[in-house]
């Protein structure tokens, strides 16, 4: 049996944020990355998409079908994933 990345006694920013270094080598293949700006009280974790990720149309499936799935599955605390725009 394997151990999970992430475990409830670690602070919800860390555990979110060892999620999305697991799944960062795939997004950093296509030429973008991922920044973990914060997790709102309702479980909604905010990312900032960088590099080629940003207009790419498929940007919206790998924050859905990729980052929101690996966070739910592995952080019942995340209730979704939702991307902020650079300023």
């Amino acid at each position: 049996m394997t151990k999970q990345a992430t475990t409830s006694t670690e602070p919800l920013d860390e555990r979110i944020q060892a999620v999305i270094e697991r799944i960062r080598p795939a997004i950093q293949a296509d030429g973008g990355d991922i920044e973990f700006i914060e997790c709102t009280p309702e479980g909604v974790v905010r990312v900032r998409l960088h590099g080629a990720c940003v207009g790419c149309p498929s940007s919206s499936m790998t924050l859905r079908i990729g980052i929101e799935r690996n966070l739910k599955a592995n952080i019942p605390e995340v209730t979704g994933v939702e991307a902020v725009e650079h300023t």
